[in-house]
């Protein structure tokens, strides 16, 4: 794509009245930016859009949006399906995002697809139970999910309420790519399409069918819990204050705290560098509630509530942040402890976890007999397995992936921070009855079945120069096949460029690489989907905790002296 070429189109297309051509002219002369906003047109991947808002091919705009929209609009209609089951749209609280979703749902209704709307800011997980409760064909939500403020999204869902993948995801782009920009989309004003019936409000009815189900994901009667357990949460500005408080106070939590600087909705999420929980920073204000009040366990989600991270009371004053690796393994103990007591574990039970999620969950599940599934990085790949082991005999138990992300139960086929961060809430009251705390919670499960450790380090790359720097060291370590990374001897790698299967795990190709040298050791490298960044895992298993950390601290030093081999030229 000619950039210059491109962005003289946009100034010659735009109303000189229209915010985006102000946007563009004031850019002019500056050939860094014109690049950045025009070397290419915004990348529909991992089950949508998602980019900095702003004008230009590379941008989240309502020229993107509404392409994006008659794209899924052309699908829906040339698949067969019917279009009065509807497209569900939430969003969050970001900027445009009302705006977005409102567009969508014009162009939607413009098209004859019947829409249902929601009204204001709506977690993810709800917008997934909210496809399956209607029968809905598709979804979609405005979000960037954990992306910093200057972004926006688009997730598109498909009628099994997953993020959509394979054919469905590469029918749809497909359809966007026949489109131009400016092309000029049928629409349908949001009160035309109320009167005719076309766009339908949802709002109260939907959001109890939701909490309802959270309730009925409970494992403990309350009188094996202690609901006086001190739990702080925030909802980093996000969707998931008013769900999260609602099921916290039904449930009789009485020492459920809130943030209060980030309880309503802020775009600019003024109160923290990155609105993303995976973040031990994002706790900051959380952890400082957390001593006034002496809280056992922090929660944290993010903008759209489909992310859940924890910090657990350390014994000295202070808190733990735990991983999404110890979180799921916590979550799938409990929850398998639990339905085993109580005679509803289900006998042909499975889990599936990413490729690049530890090892701990998996030997947990194996201890109770459960079937452990892989896929893919990302919930669409989780939840997209579902089908595939039910036709296989199997009853889904649990998913989840290394960034602090789970879907707890069938009927979310997305991450669920809203369920999940109930469940925790649960599971400390259990333990508090039982005279633990969540730390030796978590120390049990460390003597029981082996201690690890594991770390994830992300490269921010930028740009067009970033995501041919990102290219370079995947291609590096893929064609310099090494066999060892300092000390650790290579015993397995295993590439899913050209796909996966084992007979067991059957998975698409992926720009993924997995190094196994044996022992509970290994580490992987990946592109990420949604962010300009390459992905280091890192895991080891060792004799003590501090053995297992150790190991890891080493395998990753080891692995950057070899990247250091591989581009000598470059700055790794």
């Amino acid at each position: 794509m000619d950039a210059q070429k491109t962005y003289k189109t946009w100034l010659s297309e735009i109303p000189e009245n229209d915010p985006m051509y102000l946007e563009l002219k004031a850019i002019e002369g500056n050939p860094e930016e014109i690049n950045d906003r025009f070397y290419q047109d915004i990348a529909f991947g991992t089950a949508g859009l998602r980019g900095i808002c702003g004008a230009g091919t590379n941008r989240m705009n309502e020229r993107t949006v509404g392409r994006a929209t008659q794209g899924i609009a052309d699908y829906i209609l040339s698949s067969g399906e019917d279009p009065d089951r509807g497209v569900v749209i939430a969003y969050d609280c970001r900027h445009h995002s009302r705006e977005f979703s409102e567009l969508a749902a014009q162009i939607l209704a413009g098209n004859g697809i019947r829409v249902y709307l929601f009204p204001s800011l709506r977690p993810t997980p709800e917008l997934s139970f909210a496809i399956r409760k209607i029968g809905a064909v598709s979804g979609i939500n405005m979000t960037a999910s954990h992306n910093p403020k200057e972004y926006n999204g688009y997730k598109v869902y498909w009628k099994d309420g997953a993020q959509i993948s394979g054919e469905v995801s590469d029918g749809i782009a497909a359809a966007i790519q026949r489109h131009d920009l400016f092309d000029k989309f049928a629409e349908s004003s949001i009160g035309e399409g109320v009167r005719s019936g076309r766009i339908l409000m949802l709002g109260e009815e939907m959001d109890r069918a939701y909490l309802d189900y959270c309730h009925l994901m409970a494992q403990r009667d309350d009188a094996e819990l202690d609901r006086s357990v001190p739990v702080v949460y925030t909802p980093l500005n996000g969707a998931g204050s008013v769900p999260m408080q609602t099921l916290m106070r039904e449930r009789g939590f009485e020492n459920f705290f809130i943030v209060p600087q980030q309880k309503d909705p802020d775009p600019d999420f003024t109160t923290v560098p990155f609105p993303n929980p995976e973040n031990p920073k994002a706790f900051d204000l959380a952890e400082k509630l957390g001593k006034e009040k002496r809280a056992e366990l922090l929660i944290a989600t993010d903008p759209d509530s489909d992310r859940m991270a924890v910090e657990i009371a350390d014994g000295n004053g202070g808190y733990r942040f735990l991983n999404g690796n110890q979180t799921g393994a916590l979550l799938i103990f409990y929850l398998a402890m639990s339905e085993k007591e109580k005679g509803t574990l289900p006998a042909n039970a499975a889990m599936i976890q990413s490729i690049v999620t530890g090892d701990l969950g998996k030997t947990i599940c194996r201890d109770y007999g459960i079937e452990v599934f892989q896929a893919l990085t990302g919930f669409k790949n989780i939840c997209g397995q579902i089908p595939r082991i039910e036709k296989l005999g199997y009853t889904y138990f649990f998913g989840y992936e290394e960034s602090i992300g789970c879907a707890p139960g069938e009927q979310v086929r997305d991450k669920d921070g809203i369920c999940a961060g109930m469940l925790l809430c649960e599971m400390a009251a259990f333990y508090r009855k039982r005279g633990m705390a969540m730390r030796d919670v978590l120390e049990m499960l460390y003597r029981k079945y082996g201690y690890t450790a594991e770390e994830q380090v992300s490269i921010v790359l930028k740009g067009q120069e970033g995501a041919a720097k990102i290219a370079e060291m995947m291609t590096a370590f893929r064609e310099g096949k090494p066999d060892h990374f300092g000390k650790f001897r290579v015993r397995r790698t295993t590439d899913y460029i050209a796909g996966y299967d084992d007979g067991h795990d059957i998975l698409p190709p992926s720009n993924v690489l997995k190094f196994d040298f044996g022992d509970g050791i290994w580490f992987a490298v990946r592109p990420s989907g949604t962010e300009p960044k390459i992905k280091f895992y890192y895991y080891a298993a060792g004799g003590s905790r501090q053995a297992a950390e150790d190991l890891a601290e080493e395998l990753k030093a080891a692995v950057n002296e070899k990247l250091r081999n591989l581009l000598p030229e470059r700055d790794v």
